[in-house]
């Protein structure tokens, strides 16, 4: 209706549409030119720390103390009683064999249906929540910080990575992206990969020695701060975002770092020297090329370059 409502009043245009089929219903995607402008947020000067995890699915802190948490919906493990019992029906059903061409019988046809319907459900449900979670925090904080988590690599873990796949970690930083700066006057920070969130004390500053995954309680050795895990990696996130933009901050000084000029070449003249070509004995055709002359360059001042000119 959004889509309708801007095509009559002249300001959004189809470019173009394609039609698909997928688990039984059908879907119109268009791909349109849309003007808008941009969208003012609840609290532009407050920025937030997103910190992602399997348990809670995020754990947000802003700038003045406040700390929310997100739980988990786990949309997979709800459905994976349903799955397995609907995989064990398509399993003793005639499947298709490729090596024989034998095609599938409709019993097994109507399994499978089944089983690819909680699939897509499990999808549908997990898009949602992603989508609720990035809209509100785009529209509600004006700097968002979140980390550059390896993704990737988290899905070797064995014993995680079927938790970490519903949650979506890179999902969720892929559509804060494109829901603040194009849409809305937000800024988002991407925290280092080896920044210590978890290790850092977001009272002190202090960094202590990383604790295990089992450990979710963070104790200072320094000021004795004791606080949940998440929680503490939340606010080191959010001192981030000020640090990044005033050089102050629990997360440290990143702008009072003296400027340091980088050269823009050698402090004195080089030699650039053409080495030999040595040939071996096993040359394809036996042929050995003529002895190269070496030829040597050098660096002419700025007065002969003003010269040659």
């Amino acid at each position: 209706m959004k889509l309708l409502a801007g095509v009559q009043a002249g300001t959004a245009r189809i470019l173009s549409a394609t039609v698909g089929h997928e688990q039984g219903r059908w879907f119109v995607s268009f791909q349109a030119e849309v003007k808008r402008d941009l969208q003012r947020v609840a609290r532009p000067h407050v920025a937030v720390g997103t910190g992602l995890g399997v348990k809670t699915l995020a754990v947000m802190a802003d700038s003045t103390g406040e700390i929310r948490t997100v739980t988990n919906p786990q949309h997979y493990d709800t459905a994976l009683k349903r799955l397995r019992r609907a995989s064990r029906v398509v399993s003793r059903r005639q499947g298709p064999d490729r090596q024989t061409g034998q095609k599938p019988s409709r019993r097994w046809e109507k399994a499978n249906a089944q089983r690819n319907k909680i699939h897509h459900r499990v999808a549908n449900l997990r898009e949602d929540a992603l989508h609720k979670l990035t809209t509100s925090v785009a529209a509600e904080y004006g700097t968002v910080v979140v980390e550059d988590l390896n993704a990737a690599g988290m899905l070797r873990n064995r014993r995680l990575a079927r938790r970490i796949a519903d949650a979506g970690f890179g999902e969720i930083r892929r559509r804060l992206t494109y829901k603040t700066r194009p849409r809305r006057a937000t800024r988002m920070i991407a925290a280092d990969r080896w920044y210590p969130s978890s290790k850092t004390c977001s009272k002190c500053g202090a960094v202590n020695a990383k604790p295990p995954l089992h450990v979710r309680t963070y104790e200072c050795d320094a000021c004795g701060l004791v606080i949940d895990r998440d929680d503490n990696a939340a606010l080191n996130l959010a001192a981030l975002a000020t640090a990044c933009m005033t050089g102050t901050g629990v997360a440290g000084d990143q702008g009072t770092a003296p400027a340091v000029s980088k050269p823009c070449g050698a402090d004195q003249k080089t030699r650039a020297t053409r080495t030999r070509r040595t040939t071996s004995a096993g040359r394809a055709g036996g042929a050995t090329p003529p002895r190269q002359r070496q030829t040597e360059t050098r660096d002419r001042t700025h007065a002969e370059v003003l010269t040659l000119r």
